[in-house]
C-alpha cells in the first residue's frame, strides 16, 4: 500500500462551498466547514505534563451572521470514536473529554462583549491553551465544540476535528537519575620526610656527641632502629644542607660549609649502617649542598631578636650586598656584635639533614582480610578503599561498608555508599534514610545530590532542582540529573545543555524533543542502551522523524521482538501514523 506522509505540524481544513448570503444560525452551522483551522502541532504533543494547542482560523466574509455569536471550545475527547449528539448536546461518543477555554466571537450587531467579526470582511483570529495530560489523551481527538447563539435561541453545531491524538513521547524517559558514590582518599606510597639539625663550633666540622643527644637528631636515630626491618618504610633519599656563620673569610666558610655537609652525611650513613640498611653505602642515597655564609638564616634571626641595635644592623644588611662591608660595619657596633656573636652566629654554624623516606600501605589482599578479622585496626580511607575494591561482591561491600559506618561514625561516605547500594537494589526507603544519615553527619554536595534523585522519582520535580543547584559541586551526574527534570518540564534546550557529553537513551531523547533527529541518532548509536528494547523503539521513532520507513520496521521489529507489548504501543503511536500500514507486525 501506498504510504501517505503528513509533512509539518500542521493540519489546514480548507474551505470548499462559498457562501453567497448571509442566514440564521442554521446555515452558520450549515457552512461552518468554510472556517478554516490551522492546528500546531498536529498531532498534539504532551510537553512539561500539559498538551498545548495553538490554533490559527478565519471566518469568511459573509459567513458570521449580524446578530449571531459563535463561541468556540476545543475539547480532547479520549477515544478515536468522535463525537455524538443526544438530545441536543454533543459528548464523546466513548471516553471522556478535556475542554479548553472558550473563544467567543460575534456579529456586528449583536449585544455582547466578544470579538466582532464583520460580515463583509470576515475575520482571522488566534488562540492557544493548555490542559494537563492524562494516559488516555495518547488515543484521543482535538474536537471544535461550536455553539451558536442569537438573542435567547442556541444551537450546537456540528463538532469539527481538529487533530488526531496526543505523542507522548517524552514520556520514554528513563528514571536512571544517577546517584554518586563517595570516593576514597587511600593513597597507598605517601612520602614523608624528617628532619635534624647538627651544630658546630666555630671553625669545626665534628659533631659532637652532644649534639646527636638533641631531640631532633636523637629521633631520626630511634626512627632508623625501628624500622630498619619494616618492609613498609622505604628510605628515598637524604639531602644535607651546610652551613658558616657570617664571620671570617669567605672562603674558610665556604670549604666548612663543604665539610659540615660531609660530616652531616657521615653521621646519617653511620645511623644507616649499625641499623643494616642496604642504601647505607649508596652514595646516590645523598644529596649534599653546601650553602656557605648563611645570610638569610642571619637576617631572620635578627628579626626575630629584641636586640637594641636590630633595626641598625638590618638596615646595613639591606645598605651593603658586599658581605665583608657588612661584616665590618656590624662588627663596629662592638655592643650589639658581643650579643650576635654569643647568641646568634652559633645557631647558624650547622648542617641540616633531611631524611625522606615513603610509606608503602596495605595491600589490596591485606585490605580484604583485615577488613574482616580486624576492621576496627583500619583508618577510614582504608576501610573505604576495601569496600571500593569489593564492587563486584555487593554483599561484601555492604558488609564493609557498615563496619566503616560503625568505626568511623563522624565520617559520611560509608553513609552515603551503603544508600547508593540500596538505591541500586531499588530499596529506596532504605537509600533515601541513608542518604538523610549521611547528610546529617556532613551536609554535603554528593548525598544531597542522592537524596534530590529520590524527591524527583517521587514527583517533586521543584524540590528536587533546589537540591540538585546546591549540589553543583559534587559531580557531572548532577547537570545530568537536572537534565532529566529539564525533559520532564518540556524544556528541552537546558536538557541538552546539561546532558551534553552523555551517549544514552535519556541523551538521545532530549535531542530527539529539541528537534534534532539526527543528533539523537548518533547519540543512541553510541549509547549501550541501543541493543535494548526501549532502546529499539526510541530508535524506531528517530527513523519516523527522519522519514527513513526501512529504520522504522527494522528497529520496531527488534523492539517488539524483545518486548511484544511494544507491538500494540506502536500500532497506537501517532510518531507512526505514516507508517502504520507498514510497520511489519
Amino acid at each position: 500500500m501506498e504510504q501517505k506522509h503528513l509533512k509539518g505540524l500542521g493540519l489546514v481544513l480548507v474551505a470548499t462551498l462559498v457562501i453567497t448570503g448571509c442566514g440564521g444560525l442554521g446555515k452558520m452551522n450549515k457552512y461552518a466547514s468554510t472556517i478554516t483551522y490551522t492546528v500546531d502541532p498536529n498531532p498534539l504533543i504532551v510537553k512539561g505534563d500539559t498538551v498545548h494547542v495553538a490554533i490559527n482560523g478565519n471566518f469568511p466574509g459573509k459567513y458570521f451572521y449580524k446578530k449571531a455569536q459563535v463561541e468556540l471550545t476545543p475539547t480532547i475527547v479520549t477515544g478515536t470514536d468522535g463525537m455524538v449528539e443526544t438530545n441536543g448536546v454533543w459528548a464523546p461518543k466513548s471516553g471522556t473529554e478535556s475542554p479548553m477555554k472558550m473563544a467567543g466571537f460575534q456579529g456586528e450587531k449583536a449585544a455582547g462583549n466578544y470579538t466582532v467579526v464583520p460580515y463583509e470582511t470576515g475575520k482571522s483570529f488566534s488562540y492557544s491553551d493548555q490542559v494537563p495530560y492524562q494516559p488516555a489523551m495518547e488515543q484521543s481527538q482535538l474536537m471544535l465544540k461550536i455553539l451558536g447563539k442569537q438573542g435567547k435561541k442556541e444551537k450546537p453545531f456540528d463538532p469539527i476535528k481538529l487533530a488526531d491524538g496526543v505523542i507522548t513521547t517524552p514520556y520514554l524517559m528513563m528514571n536512571d537519575d544517577k546517584v554518586i558514590m563517595a570516593k576514597d582518599n587511600f593513597v597507598r606510597v605517601t612520602n614523608h620526610s624528617m628532619s635534624a639539625t647538627i651544630n658546630y663550633l666555630v671553625a669545626s666540622d665534628v659533631v659532637r656527641p652532644t649534639e646527636l643527644k638533641d631531640a631532633d637528631a636523637k629521633a631520626m636515630a630511634d626512627f632508623l632502629k625501628a624500622n630498619a626491618k619494616n618492609e613498609r618504610i622505604v628510605l628515598t633519599g637524604a639531602v644535607i644542607d651546610g652551613f658558616a656563620s657570617p664571620e671570617g673569610e669567605i672562603k674558610m666558610n665556604d670549604g666548612l660549609a663543604d665539610k659540615r655537609d660531609v660530616s652531616g652525611k657521615r653521621w646519617l650513613q653511620g645511623e644507616m649502617a649499625r641499623n643494616k640498611y642496604a642504601k647505607a653505602k649508596n652514595d646516590s642515597m645523598y644529596t649534599l649542598n653546601p650553602r656557605g655564609e648563611d645570610w638569610e638564616g642571619f637576617r631572620s634571626a635578627m628579626q626575630a631578636s629584641s636586640f637594641k641595635d636590630k633595626d641598625l644592623v638590618l638596615r646595613v644588611l639591606e645598605m651593603y650586598p658586599d658581605v665583608d662591608k657588612r661584616e665590618s660595619e656590624i662588627k663596629n657596633m662592638a655592643a650589639t656584635y658581643t650579643e650576635i656573636a654569643e647568641d646568634i652566629l652559633p645557631k647558624l654554624r650547622r648542617s641540616e639533614v633531611v631524611l625522606n623516606y615513603d610509606k608503602v600501605g596495605y595491600s589490596d589482599e591485606e585490605l580484604a582480610q583485615l577488613s574482616k578479622t580486624s576492621p576496627d585496626s583500619l583508618n577510614v580511607e582504608e576501610l573505604l578503599k576495601a569496600a571500593a575494591n569489593a564492587a563486584n561482591d555487593v554483599n561484601e561491600q555492604l558488609r564493609i561498608y557498615k563496619e566503616c559506618e560503625r568505626v568511623h561514625p563522624t565520617d559520611y561516605r560509608a553513609s552515603n555508599n551503603i544508600g547508593c547500594i540500596y538505591y541500586a537494589q531499588n530499596k529506596m526507603a532504605e537509600a533515601e534514610a541513608q542518604f538523610q544519615k549521611a547528610n546529617s553527619i556532613q551536609d554535603n554536595p554528593i548525598s544531597t545530590n542522592n537524596l534530590a534523585a529520590i524527591v524527583r522519582q517521587k514527583g517533586d520535580r521543584k524540590k528536587a532542582m533546589e537540591m540538585l543547584k546546591k549540589s553543583t559541586s559534587a559531580g557531572p551526574e548532577v547537570k545530568y540529573n537536572m537534565g532529566l527534570i529539564n525533559i520532564q518540564n518540556g524544556d528541552y534546550a537546558s536538557a541538552n545543555s546539561n546532558m551534553s557529553g552523555t551517549n544514552d537513551f535519556n541523551a538521545a531523547l532530549a535531542k530527539l524533543l529539541g528537534g534534532d533527529a539526527a543528533g539523537a541518532q548518533s547519540i543512541l548509536q553510541q549509547s549501550a542502551d541501543k541493543d535494548s528494547a526501549k532502546g529499539h523503539y526510541l530508535m524506531a521513532i528517530i527513523g519516523a522523524r527522519l522519514n527513513n520507513g526501512d529504520l522504522v520496521r527494522n528497529e520496531l521489529g527488534m523492539a517488539v521482538k524483545q518486548e511484544p507489548a511494544l507491538g500494540d504501543k506502536a500500532k497506537k503511536d501517532l510518531e507512526f501514523r505514516a507508517f502504520k500500514d507498514n510497520l511489519g507486525f
